[in-house]
């Protein structure tokens, strides 16, 4: 057991989304706020494009290519997702990926509320192989991210399976991390980092993504405390399978052996997963402050 308690879930600012046709524009939409990336899968498919000889745009969804898992069924999986949503219950979120994390973001709330004076909730969108955004059209290739334009956390629960075959963890704080990192992005949206960092190209982006991850720490650490917490005691397996997971999805994991730290967007395996021990060791967010410091 992940959540404690019973019923329904309530809360959460959480909707199912639609498909969003081909990824043709880059992130110029928005007043010129890019998107924020927690995953690895969008990187692992470039590579891969890169070496076969292939124009990556193809395979993150440019002309003629079909959405991952979206297509002509986009609608009949919107409203499949938006119905799944409108029925979790605190315990199909320790069985289900999509109640699951529709929970996280509720738990994250809690805690961001409790630790951030004038923290404002974010909403999370829930989709199938694309989806438009305020950053522009998007899909499930790119992982899960945040869109400052719109405020907005983004997941399709098919990466999990990919974190997976990346040499990550599917376990429940595996998923939940991905979730809290995301929500992270928004912690640092409404600080300003974001933009600060977005202004300073790969360096300032991985400090940005270190930084999520300390966040995502600072939400683990708090999440199963006082009498409100909506997790159950976490035990040092699930940390176990958060640090699995943060390694896999480090820069020079993803890059292999000729992995250039000059080119790293989010940080080596030892970074991500330092940073959010780090935030979980401490629960204190001022322990996060990628940008004040050169020892990354």
């Amino acid at each position: 057991m992940t959540f404690q308690g019973s019923g329904q879930l309530e809360g959460g600012h959480v909707s199912a989304g639609g498909s969003g046709g081909g990824f043709g524009g880059g992130y110029g939409g928005g007043g010129g706020d890019r998107i924020a990336m927690g995953g690895g899968a969008g990187l692992v498919l470039v590579l891969i494009a890169l070496l076969l000889g292939v124009n990556p745009g193809q395979i993150l969804g440019g002309t003629g290519a079909a959405p991952m898992g979206g297509g002509a069924g986009g609608g009949a999986d919107q409203a499949a997702i938006q119905q799944k949503l409108d029925s979790c219950t605190v315990e199909m979120a320790n069985t289900d990926s999509i109640c699951r994390i529709k929970a996280t973001t509720i738990s994250v709330d809690k805690v961001w509320s409790h630790l951030l004076p004038g923290y404002t909730s974010p909403s999370t969108t829930i989709f199938s192989g694309a989806v438009n955004t305020g950053c522009g059209p998007a899909q499930s290739a790119m992982g899960p991210f945040y869109c400052p334009a719109d405020k907005t956390a983004y997941f399709d629960p098919s990466f999990f399976d990919t974190l997976k075959q990346m040499g990550g963890s599917n376990g429940p704080l595996s998923q939940m991390y991905v979730v809290a990192h995301e929500y992270g992005h928004h912690v640092e949206n409404l600080l300003g980092v974001l933009q600060k960092g977005n202004r300073m190209g790969n360096a300032g982006s991985v400090r940005i993504e270190l930084q999520a991850d300390c966040l995502a720490g600072v939400w683990a650490s708090n999440a199963d405390k006082g009498p409100d917490a909506m997790l159950a005691p976490i035990t040092q397996d699930q940390i176990s399978s958060v640090i699995q997971t943060a390694k896999a999805i480090g820069d020079d994991t993803i890059q292999g052996s000729n992995s250039n730290p000059e080119g790293w967007t989010h940080g080596s395996a030892e970074q991500r997963s330092r940073w959010f021990m780090t935030g979980y060791q401490s629960g204190d967010m001022r322990r996060c402050d990628t940008f004040a410091t050169n020892d990354l």
